[in-house]
């Protein structure tokens, strides 16, 4: 399967269908089943302790499995996740972004799996890891 959209297009058609959160994540690569999802952490992504909330990491790895699909799929805005798991390893660096580096593991008529690693920019081993189980509309 080929890839449906390049990076500055998967990126246009986030902010176009997700306005509310446009600007929030920059792609920084895409290829086939793979892409690198970015979110430049600021105040509001911090719990108490200073370090990346919860929920914040959740939302990088959801968005990245979207992306990942899209980019495969092409310009289907209704799919979506149908299952989650998120392990969390290590506590996120102070002060840098947050890269999700996804890989599709499966890309069938219905359903989509994807592998995401969240690592904090610049740093070898990731903070945490995500599956996703993505419902893909018909046709």
């Amino acid at each position: 399967m080929a890839l449906e959209l390049e990076k500055d297009a998967l990126q246009a058609f986030l902010d176009e269908v997700f306005p509310q959160v446009a600007g929030e994540f920059v792609v920084e690569h895409v290829e086939e089943m793979y892409s690198e999802i970015r979110i430049p952490i600021s105040e509001k992504h911090l719990r108490p302790g200073g370090t990346v909330s919860g929920p914040t990491m959740f939302m990088l790895a959801d968005v990245a499995v979207y992306a990942t699909v899209l980019a495969m799929i092409g310009k289907k805005a209704l799919a979506v996740t149908t299952s989650c798991s998120l392990d969390f390893m290590r506590k996120p660096v102070a002060g840098r972004d947050l890269l999700a580096k996804c890989t599709l593991l499966k890309l069938g008529r219905v359903l989509a799996v994807g592998d995401v690693l969240l690592y904090s920019v610049g740093e070898e081993k990731p903070v945490a890891r995500s599956t996703m189980t993505y419902s893909i509309p018909p046709k």
